[in-house]
């Protein structure tokens, strides 16, 4: 009850042994799989050993927090406009990290409230965590093919978070998987970064490639990008479980500045100070202006040819951005090839 009152939508506690995930993720990083997210490697033991993160952990509390904005536009037809640009469901609203964990500190709180003082750590997603294999194991879904976390009466477009207790809480039972011989997700993905079930390989992900990438979009890559301009949904569009999606009660997730189905001329023309002013409060805002730039630049190679497209983009001909012009340029000989045809 405690916790439906911050807003949580599921609350499960798990044990903290999660020897097999370790090892599937020294596989991962093994494979080299993470791309430049090198902070993957720095962390070492310490994601999949929650007490070493915070001594003294025996416990995880485990939440979920609906996040899809049932009034945004229709996810395949913004898609499927190529005028305008996609941004990944979970992005339209407010940033949801200091609001999770604004709301986790608070269950703490009123936890410590009724059996006094314990300790505790309150992670949302910038922890180095395995959330996902802790939300297996306590209990709040299973991890998919596409390796997010699916619940049978709520399927994936929610947010997690976790405290790392030393509270010896009993725990919940761990969820069974139920994606059965499913695959839609493996021939959904754009660009073929799903390479076998729950394998992923981040350097070739949309989500990586626009939001954790700091550099040059791969040439090969930036086609299948389309119109995705910050993240991508599509493995979990085609997921038949996404038939039992909640909407999002917290009215912070709704849709902020018109980003469900933004016009891409427009979002170009965006000065620093707008991108400042618009994308504070957001999770857009940690990519930067550049980076923001570079992922539109890129869709506006893709879009249908028009004049005002090309015009938009030899507006960003000098950009003070070399990341920027590079996109640019790679856009208008896109054009040039199109209209030599």
């Amino acid at each position: 009850m405690l916790a439906r009152r911050m807003g949580f939508d599921a609350l499960g506690v798990a044990d903290i042994e999660l020897g097999a995930d370790e090892q599937h993720l020294e596989d991962w990083l093994a494979a080299g799989f993470h791309g430049e997210m090198h902070y993957m490697q720095r962390h070492g033991t310490m994601r999949s050993r929650p007490y070493e993160l915070a001594p003294g952990t025996v416990r995880c509390i485990s939440v979920r927090m609906n996040y899809w904005p049932a009034e945004a536009r229709d996810a395949p037809s913004a898609l499927a406009d190529g005028t305008r640009g996609y941004i990944s469901r979970y992005a339209l609203g407010r940033d949801y990290h200091k609001l999770m964990r604004g709301a986790l500190a608070k269950l703490a709180r009123g936890v410590a409230a009724r059996i006094g003082p314990f300790g505790y750590r309150v992670c949302v997603d910038s922890a180095p965590v395995l959330e996902k294999a802790l939300a297996r194991n306590a209990g709040l879904g299973w991890i998919g093919a596409h390796t997010n976390l699916i619940a049978r009466d709520a399927g994936s477009f929610f947010f997690l978070g976790e405290i790392l207790t030393d509270l010896p809480l009993p725990v919940d039972a761990p969820a069974s998987a139920h994606c059965g011989t499913c695959s839609a997700c493996i021939p959904a993905c754009p660009t073929q970064a799903i390479v076998a079930p729950q394998r992923l390989d981040a350097r070739r992900c949309i989500a990586y490639l626009t939001i954790e990438h700091p550099g040059s979009i791969p040439e090969a890559l930036r086609p299948a990008l389309g119109n995705r301009i910050y993240g991508c949904d599509d493995c979990q569009l085609v997921c038949p479980w996404n038939k039992f999606a909640r909407a999002a009660s917290n009215p912070d997730f709704k849709v902020r500045h018109a980003l469900d189905a933004p016009r891409l001329t427009e979002l170009f023309a965006w000065t620093a100070r707008d991108f400042e002013q618009r994308m504070r409060g957001s999770a857009i805002y940690r990519i930067g202006y550049a980076r923001w730039l570079r992922n539109i630049a890129v869709a506006l190679g893709n879009a249908p040819r028009s004049a005002e497209v090309v015009a938009a983009l030899h507006a960003r001909g000098e950009d003070a951005s070399q990341l920027v012009r590079e996109h640019v340029a790679w856009a208008l000989e896109r054009h040039a090839s199109v209209s030599a045809l």
